[in-house]
């Protein structure tokens, strides 16, 4: 039977700005096909999306199968300089909804940054939220979800924010050496 992966983001899952087969949940999907592994990638990405409006639409996500749960939400909170509290409690809970509705499931986190020149100590906070919650959960972590993007002109659009065609290659390959793991779990 078949396996399901839910990419649950916002606009860097979504891959605004490029071709959905150019998103790096696409990209990964191809990979799978490549390495052999029977899943399908569910892109539930939506741009603009915070971990307040992921927190509400979650449920209806949940209705079906899923084995592996990536979860890629904050970077808009970050943007609107939510509280790092408030970001915490929502991802806490769809961690808790993920594996109350699906207690099979492996759940992957990927953590955001926000530049280190926001003043005060919000960044550092915003950064540590996410690595928290990996440990708290015992859940797969990528630490930075755009190491290497983030600050790149030539591997984000025209907004500086948003990565484009080759940035979201390097998304799905910092989300692989994570997944690989998870997959190997799996079998």
């Amino acid at each position: 039977m078949m396996k399901t992966i839910l990419f649950f983001g916002d606009s860097l899952t979504a891959g605004y700005g490029v071709s959905s087969a150019q998103a790096y949940p696409s990209l990964l999907q191809k990979k799978l096909e490549e390495e052999g592994y029977d899943y399908t990638v569910i892109n539930a990405g939506i741009s603009g999306d915070t971990t307040a409006s992921g927190l509400h639409r979650l449920d209806r996500w949940l209705g079906r199968p899923v084995d592996i749960f990536v979860l890629a939400l904050g970077a808009n909170d970050g943007l609107r300089g939510i509280p790092a509290r408030e970001t915490s409690q929502n991802l806490q809970q769809m961690i808790d909804k993920v594996k109350h509705k699906s207690p099979q499931a492996q759940i992957l986190l990927s953590g955001m940054e926000i530049p280190d020149i926001v003043p005060g100590r919000y960044a550092a906070e915003f950064r540590a939220l996410f690595r928290e919650l990996a440990i708290k959960n015992n859940v797969a972590f990528v630490p930075f979800l755009l190491e290497g993007v983030a600050g790149m002109r030539h591997l984000n659009l025209p907004d500086g924010v948003h990565p484009n065609a080759e940035g979201q290659k390097l998304l799905a390959r910092h989300t692989w050496a994570v997944l690989e793991g998870l997959l190997k779990k799996e079998l």
